[in-house]
């Protein structure tokens, strides 16, 4: 069985493992006498196993020509097709809305991104389940293909500390191809990233029912919280009866969002010193710390004109607002903290959206769940930076650190710099293609950077305004996901598959 398994290409396993979670919402259903909501994911799963058994026979003899293209095909297939069959037990369990918004829905889920049409009480609790088990699977999802598909072939932040190019990885595919099936590799690393993946969730959703958080919101959260989904049942973390002590232990689990060295050390080759080490770890630390201070610092110095300087419980409730929210648009979770009106009251100063856009920008660790530019792509233009200043100062000055670190400062920062001229380009696309269809520069704006860096919740909280994505025309939501779309798997993998290496590998 396994071993048929390891033959099946990788879009078909994505279905199986689609149409296998149906199910679960299904017996939520039930369990609350919610019939229709529990028929509409019970036939859906039936029919869509149905579906990816025949495809399984059919493609059964079908032999890849290059195992690179097919599994960045794959993906590209998963997260743009593949939402159509999540979308739709969601499309009929709801019949009070349309299949495109129920797309748009799916694909901000399994992109991780946290984009929603539909206010929460709209929503059964099924279909909240729904919602955090696909944007729980996306982000296992990603886990999986970092490892397996990205890293052999120096993608995804990968080919910043690479010696080779980033056409050379293909050449890891071919042998890889020589001796294991099209999805072997894949299921390998699944088995091992699994245990650990599945455990940290556990772990929280337990948390957060000890702490008083209603059990299937605890599950929902810490599904979201593990994928950086941002996706919440109750819209706002103040609702979910936790309070800050749940603040803490979202907290505590974000930081598997920064390095990838937290949970997969021995898979990537890169255990030698720990994540204590890492450059991602320590730069999102000193980003968190220096970001939340200038937000507390500002808030404070306002607070003298108004006379709530020793206000010492407002004064720490927006600290610790501070310090969670720009936590968790470093990682692009998008959760506000229940504290984060306190940090914006306190003077009376509005807290700039801007910041929360940069932060984003910036994103997590490469190979974790968190989108943007990624925190070991910063840290190389930092260095060379410093670098560059350095040889301004005294010219004859010879740069040490041993080779990794001149290979980060040099090649790795030169790629670092492409990568992000890249994703500039992609958000004057965005923008330039939702203007097109008639939304403003700012919302505009705001919703580019919101889709490409798989943030969604930064519509809601970085715009002056509010932007409600049920709001916009159906073009502009396609196009926002196909912004999701590039902005998880990255425009150099969509690049890497007009690389003609790629095709003769």
């Amino acid at each position: 069985m396994l071993e048929r398994l390891r033959s099946l290409p990788l879009f078909v396993l994505l279905m199986g493992a689609g149409a296998m979670g149906m199910f679960l919402p299904a017996v939520q259903a039930i369990l609350v006498d919610d019939h229709h909501v529990a028929r509409a994911f019970f036939y859906s799963a039936i029919l869509f196993l149905i579906l990816a058994a025949l495809i399984a026979i059919a493609t059964s003899n079908v032999k890849p020509s290059s195992l690179a293209r097919s599994q960045l095909l794959a993906l590209l297939a998963g997260f743009v097709v593949l939402p159509i069959m999540l979308a739709y037990p969601f499309y009929e369990a709801l019949r009070t809305t349309t299949f495109s918004k129920a797309w748009f829905e799916m694909v901000s889920s399994l992109t991780t991104t946290g984009a929603t049409v539909y206010e929460p009480e709209r929503l059964t609790d099924a279909m909240h389940l729904w919602r955090g088990m696909v944007g729980w699977f996306g982000g296992f999802l990603v886990w999986v293909m970092a490892v397996a598909i990205f890293a052999p072939m120096n993608l995804g932040g990968f080919e910043v500390r690479s010696e080779s190019t980033i056409g050379a990885g293909t050449r890891r595919f071919a042998q890889i191809e020589k001796t294991v099936g099209p999805s072997e590799r894949l299921i390998r690393l699944a088995t091992k990233l699994a245990p650990i993946y599945v455990g940290l969730t556990a772990v929280l959703w337990l948390s957060l029912i000890m702490v008083g958080e209603r059990s299937l919101y605890a599950a929902i959260h810490a599904m979201s919280t593990l994928a950086t989904s941002g996706i919440s049942p109750v819209g706002n973390l103040s609702e979910t009866g936790a309070g800050t002590p749940g603040e803490l232990l979202i907290f505590a689990f974000l930081f598997f969002a920064l390095s990838r060295l937290t949970f997969s050390r021995g898979l990537l080759g890169e255990d030698r010193d720990g994540f204590q080490k890492d450059p991602e770890f320590r730069i999102g630390l000193a980003l968190v710390a220096a970001v939340s201070a200038v937000f507390f610092l500002r808030q404070w110095i306002g607070s003298f004109e108004v006379g709530a300087n020793e206000d010492l419980g407002a004064a720490a409730s927006a600290l610790w607002g501070s310090l969670f929210t720009v936590m968790s648009f470093l990682t692009t979770t998008g959760f506000e903290s229940a504290h984060w009106d306190t940090l914006r009251n306190w003077s009376g100063l509005q807290t700039p959206g801007l910041a929360l856009l940069g932060l984003a920008l910036i994103g997590g660790g490469i190979a974790t769940t968190a989108g943007g530019v990624k925190l070991l792509r910063v840290y190389a233009l930092y260095t060379h930076g410093r670098r560059e200043v350095e040889r301004l100062i005294s010219p004859s000055s010879v740069g040490g650190a041993g080779r990794d670190a001149r290979r980060i400062r040099k090649e790795g920062a030169y790629i670092a710099w492409i990568f992000f001229m890249l994703f500039a380009i992609s958000i004057a696309g965005v923008m330039l293609a939702l203007a097109l269809t008639g939304v403003q520069f700012e919302t505009a704006m705001v919703l580019s950077i919101a889709t490409l860096s798989t943030t969604g919740p930064l519509a809601e909280i970085a715009a002056e305004v509010p932007i409600a994505y049920a709001g916009l025309p159906d073009t502009a939501r396609t196009i926002l996901a196909f912004a999701m779309v590039l902005g998880r798997l990255e425009a150099l993998a969509i690049i890497a598959l007009l690389n003609p290496d790629v095709w003769r590998a």
